[in-house]
């Protein structure tokens, strides 16, 4: 049986969902390892280009579906308060939230 963990979502307050722990966290360890701590922020694309780096090759071989993941652990880490948006025209990026960046550090301790 697969370990699944819980999801929010920030644009669907009150709205709970259930997916894959492995993948989810290392899509977050990967999704906050590649965020800058301060502005400018990145937009989805760049995030989505960066964290394939970070992600094991066995467990999302190629980088498959990382676009949606990355985006699934965006709007979950956005609703948890971890991140904050930056209003960038034409699109929204993210960044870790300057008053998380200590905390985000700490509690999620990877590199590369």
């Amino acid at each position: 049986m697969i370990e699944t963990t819980t999801i929010l979502n920030v644009n669907h307050p009150g709205q709970v969902k259930r997916l894959d722990a492995k993948m989810y966290e290392a899509m977050k360890r990967a999704f906050l390892n590649v965020l800058p701590k301060r502005s400018p922020a990145l937009t989805a694309a760049e995030v989505r280009k960066r964290v394939i780096d970070y992600l094991p090759e066995k467990l999302v071989p190629g980088g498959a579906k990382a676009g949606w993941w990355a985006k699934t652990v965006q709007l979950d880490v956005a609703a948890r308060g971890v991140v904050a948006r930056e209003k960038i025209n034409p699109q929204v990026s993210a960044k870790v939230r300057d008053d998380m960046a200590v905390r985000v550090e700490s509690e999620w301790p990877f590199g590369h």
